[in-house]
């Protein structure tokens, strides 16, 4: 009896041992507490955005010709007006002087000119009297009055002429200005194509020719972002706006949108896209920008406060999470009524309440309704 004993208590061992080891194991997940707070839902860009100048240049003189003047460097700040680069002219030069010659030369042959034809006008008015009292002949008195109006006809054409001068001085003057670049605007120099002594091109249609000098205002900038042509109908002017750049991580600057392009741009191999414009709310956040910085813009369609929200990651296919029931230690899935929502948080409008715990670790193998868990942590959102 007493082997048998051992032999029974031996086999019950091992039973047991055999059930332990095999039996399912709980499966460890992550919770999460179902909580109020804000929820907004917002578009962002399909492709990097950039930093871009309200106004900004690229200027060619119109003329080709040798640089004979080149007043600036790279970098430069240049006021509205300066000379920036000067092609060589003294050909033109010359011409403006002769032209300006031509205008005194017109000017004294003027005073010569009309002195004589007053001087011939007053001769006719003595022979008309003269010719009244029978003093002289009617021919003589003719001869005097066609002289007086030959004479003013040369005044006139010589006034003509210096009117005529003066036009010739303007048009050098326009030639030259083809052979000089101004500043239209303060900026900086970005860029400059072709040294002092080299020759340079006008970019004729068709031709990408690069501009001799590139001027930008750093005054006023403003950030571009192509959205998708599915979300541009969503967006319009003066929605609040969010731009991060690289090179600013972890500090989202605050916007508006300022411009929706009227049109979509096709970029071969993407998507469609529609440019969006935003400006800076905060003006000092301007100058932490350079044109040309990579940015990405996220604009707030709209904006929930204090509602029951989940974490978006928390959501299975059907809008379906796994709330965790304490009693049985088990998962339950629930189906529940979205609202607006992110790619962070999800506004809830039924289906679970405030203090539900659901699982966040979604990805870890067997996690589905009806298993048995143990809660690894919770987390407050």
């Amino acid at each position: 009896m007493r082997r048998i004993l051992i032999i029974l208590v031996s086999i019950t061992a091992i039973g047991f041992a055999f059930w332990w080891f095999s039996r399912t194991q709980p499966i460890t997940v992550t919770l999460v507490d179902v909580a109020r707070g804000k929820v907004e839902a917002s578009v962002a860009n399909t492709r990097a955005g950039s930093v871009e100048a309200c106004q900004r240049t690229r200027l060619s003189p119109i003329s080709g010709g040798r640089i004979a003047y080149l007043g600036i460097k790279k970098g430069d700040h240049v006021k509205k007006g300066q000379v920036l680069l000067r092609l060589w002219n003294e050909d033109q030069q010359a011409q403006s002087s002769f032209a300006q010659t031509q205008v005194a030369s017109s000017r004294s042959r003027i005073a010569e000119v009309c002195a004589t034809a007053d001087n011939a006008e007053r001769e006719a008015a003595r022979m008309s009297k003269l010719r009244t009292r029978g003093f002289i002949s009617e021919g003589g008195e003719e001869k005097t009055r066609y002289e007086a109006v030959s004479r003013r006809a040369a005044c006139n054409a010589a006034r003509a002429d210096v009117t005529q001068a003066q036009a010739r001085v303007k048009v050098t003057k326009v030639e030259q200005d083809r052979t000089v670049l101004v500043a239209p605007f303060d900026g900086i120099v970005a860029d400059i194509v072709g040294e002092l002594g080299e020759y340079t091109t006008p970019s004729p249609p068709g031709v990408a020719t690069p501009p001799a000098i590139d001027l930008i205002d750093d005054s006023c900038l403003y950030i571009e972002a192509p959205m998708d042509e599915v979300d541009a109908p969503k967006i319009l002017v003066g929605q609040t706006a969010r731009v991060s750049l690289d090179a600013l991580p972890g500090k989202p600057l605050p916007g508006h949108v300022k411009r929706v392009a009227p049109y979509v741009v096709a970029v071969e191999k993407q998507a469609r896209t529609v440019d969006v414009e935003v400006s800076l709310d905060n003006a000092e956040d301007n100058k932490k920008l350079l044109v040309g910085y990579s940015a990405d813009v996220e604009i707030v369609l709209d904006s929930h406060d204090s509602v029951l929200r989940v974490p978006t990651s928390t959501l299975i296919e059907g809008n379906k999470v796994l709330i965790y029931r304490a009693d049985t230690k088990k998962l339950e899935e629930r189906t529940i009524k979205t609202g607006i929502t992110n790619w962070e948080y999800t506004e809830v409008l039924d289906g679970v309440k405030e203090g539900d715990r659901i699982v966040a670790s979604l990805e870890r193998e067997g996690v589905k309704a009806g298993v048995t868990v143990t809660p690894e942590a919770s987390k407050e959102k």
